[in-house]
């Protein structure tokens, strides 16, 4: 029996170490955690949710797919029903930048090397890369995916040797930017449009503060542009 699992998800899988002990932070229907069971990638899985009901759904599903003695349920904000020493790797998907920064925050324990984080914003990516590095984790690798029409990245972090951000780096690392990912043309169009309507959105509100903010960032990630587009077209 196939899990139905989304393309976005198997990105997150594809960057967790094998034999890795797992935290799935907001696992929904649980199709990650048993994905990394069944291929041998993860010895143990804890879920986690803030709703009981797919939780439950989470539950079945992994008793449907025979991984239930390798799971624990639990209904909890963030990282509150983790214990540090049951994992190594965290798993934080499908939801805002800015979520995932407040559950890393509200856990002073995975300021700690030994800890993989794997994250996956819906949203609000720059917030998260801004968070990461001001709060001393270091962005490893990022990785690409489209699934269902949209473009979704994968942060690889873990704590030591981070630095702040600047402006264009929050919205594209240095890492991404290295990557050499074919999908990286497609999401500097998508950046350099997104920042694009808001600077000018902005600039017609008269925010200046704000508008240096993201005209900085629109102008480094134009000049990131250039730099890619010489590298690959010269």
């Amino acid at each position: 029996m196939k899990i139905p699992i989304s393309q976005r998800l198997l990105c997150c899988a594809a960057q967790v170490p094998v034999g890795a002990r797992v935290a799935d932070i907001g696992c929904d229907h649980g199709y990650l955690g048993i994905y990394l069971l069944q291929n041998g990638l993860a010895t143990r899985v804890t879920a986690s949710d803030l709703r009981e009901k797919p939780l439950e759904k989470a539950r079945e599903n992994a008793r449907r797919f025979g991984v239930a003695a390798f799971m624990e349920f639990a209904v909890a904000d963030g990282l509150a029903a983790v214990a540090p020493e049951t994992v190594d790797t965290i798993v934080v998907a499908g939801m805002g930048g800015d979520n995932i920064a407040a559950i890393l925050d509200a856990a002073p324990w995975v300021r700690d090397p030994r800890y993989t984080l794997i994250l996956q914003p819906q949203t609000s990516g720059n917030d998260l890369r801004r968070y990461l590095g001001e709060a001393g984790f270091a962005i490893e690798a990022e990785r690409l995916v489209r699934d269902g029409g949209f473009l979704y990245f994968t942060i690889l972090a873990r704590f030591g040797g981070g630095r702040p951000l600047t402006p264009g780096e929050q919205y594209l690392s240095p890492q991404l930017l290295h990557s050499g990912d074919p999908l990286l043309g497609a999401y500097f169009d998508r950046v350099l449009a997104a920042l694009a309507r808001t600077v000018a959105g902005i600039s017609a509100g008269g925010d200046f503060e704000k508008l240096s903010y993201y005209q900085r960032a629109l102008d480094e990630v134009r000049e990131m542009r250039n730099q890619y587009d010489s590298s690959n077209h010269p």
